[in-house]
């Protein structure tokens, strides 16, 4: 019975990850499962603070999160950027993450998506840099968070950035890392715009045994003013099926694996 519904709860958090809400009826129909089985889901998901319920089905709660926001345009604009491609790119990266594993996110709103696929995960230890990933993930009982020091620089970038979030860096170690990134192309490496950003990655990058770039096919082929790792550091690359075979085989070329969703 709890296994059951352990297995119908992923699944909706799954659906809801692809789309942001979902009906009743929706889920009656994806899952084969009644209606009433899958109202107690959702209460069950809603007091563990993963989803709050509306009239006729759920949503995801990430929009209440981010409330001192609200009006601020610019912030929108940048969060619904190739929202679409990074929840897919979010929940198939999740993919690669195995229990009892140390997992690094940098700051960036596609590592944001990845780190939001984990909430309903048990046994797995955060390290992070982004203020917000933290605070979605720290109520979560089956994950550890750690917050790096350092002081924020940008308006609603949420990094930590600076001699502090490096140093706290230097004796933790990471499974995997997965990084977020301005651009990322086959020769020149994976970039971002600033400088400072770019040395508090560059640290997380070299603390981790893996490092997974999760990049919109937008970045792929493009190079910003800072360098954070060549391209001899990146492992895999988690990207949107948008991109077209001639940007991605640059890559695997490369030896890096790629990963299309």
């Amino acid at each position: 019975m709890k296994m059951r519904r352990e297995h119908r709860t992923d699944r909706i958090l799954k659906l809801l990850l692809r789309k942001g809400s979902i009906t009743v009826e929706e889920l009656v129909q994806a899952l084969e499962s009644s209606a009433p089985s899958i109202r107690r889901d959702l209460t069950y998901l809603e007091s563990r603070g993963l989803i709050r319920r509306n009239h006729g089905g759920a949503a995801l709660v990430e929009e209440l999160l981010y409330e001192p926001f609200r009006f601020d345009t610019a912030f929108q604009t940048r969060e619904q950027r190739f929202v679409r491609e990074k929840r897919h790119i979010g929940i198939a990266a999740a993919e690669l993450i195995q229990e009892n594993e140390t997992v690094g996110f940098t700051a960036g709103t596609t590592t944001t998506w990845v780190a939001r696929s984990l909430r309903h995960r048990s046994n797995i230890s955060i390290v992070t840099n982004a203020v917000n990933i933290g605070m979605e993930l720290c109520n979560m009982p089956g994950l550890k968070v750690y917050l790096t020091g350092g002081h924020v620089r940008w308006p609603w970038s949420f990094s930590m950035i600076g001699p502090g979030a490096m140093q706290s860096l230097g004796d933790l170690f990471m499974d995997r890392l997965f990084l977020s990134v301005s651009g990322i192309d086959a020769q020149r490496g994976a970039t971002t715009n600033e400088a400072d950003e770019a040395l508090t990655f560059r640290t997380m990058v070299r603390q981790a045994k893996q490092v997974v770039i999760v990049a919109d096919s937008s970045k792929l082929g493009v190079v910003t003013a800072s360098l954070i790792c060549p391209i001899e550091s990146v492992h895999v690359l988690v990207t949107d099926s948008n991109a077209p075979n001639e940007a991605v085989a640059p890559f695997e070329d490369r030896g890096i694996k790629v990963i299309q969703v």
